[in-house]
């Protein structure tokens, strides 16, 4: 790790995140965000990290935590997008524009689902995927993003 990099990770979360254990719970599971934070900050303790994790509805607060997580020296990010995934050419920009190493994570497959989720602006510009494993996604993420 440089000097300038921190043992922090980014853990951003996009729209309708946070209704994660209730809205459609066959798709996305049961876990909560809050669940997947506790799993997150478990690992993350014993690979020697730390994970801030943040949920936000608005794209703009995406595009902000991203540009701040390079301004602070983030090892990597790892990012849900939601929706925002198959829309944004905004956070398509701004992983391209940081050179913090972002990976896209999903809790289900999009490629399984509707064709409109098969489009992945944000996957376009990341580092790597880890999609199809429910709320263990986010900790395969983890687990990649500490050996960048």
């Amino acid at each position: 790790m440089s000097e300038s990099q921190s043992a922090t990770i980014f853990v951003l979360n996009g729209p309708n995140l946070n209704l994660l254990g209730t809205r459609e719970p066959e798709i996305y599971g049961s876990a909560t965000l809050d669940d997947i934070a506790g799993m997150l900050e478990d690992r993350a303790r014993e690979l020697g990290l730390e994970v801030d994790v943040r949920q936000s509805n608005h794209e703009g607060h995406l595009v902000d935590w991203l540009h701040e997580a390079q301004a602070v020296g983030a090892k990597a990010v790892l990012l849900n997008a939601g929706a925002f995934t198959h829309t944004s050419i905004a956070l398509h920009d701004a992983i391209k524009a940081i050179r913090t190493p972002v990976i896209e994570v999903h809790l289900s497959n999009p490629h399984a689902r509707e064709a409109f989720r098969h489009t992945s602006y944000v996957g376009m510009a990341a580092k790597a995927t880890i999609a199809g494993f429910g709320a263990q996604s986010y900790v395969l993420a983890l687990d990649g993003a500490s050996r960048l």
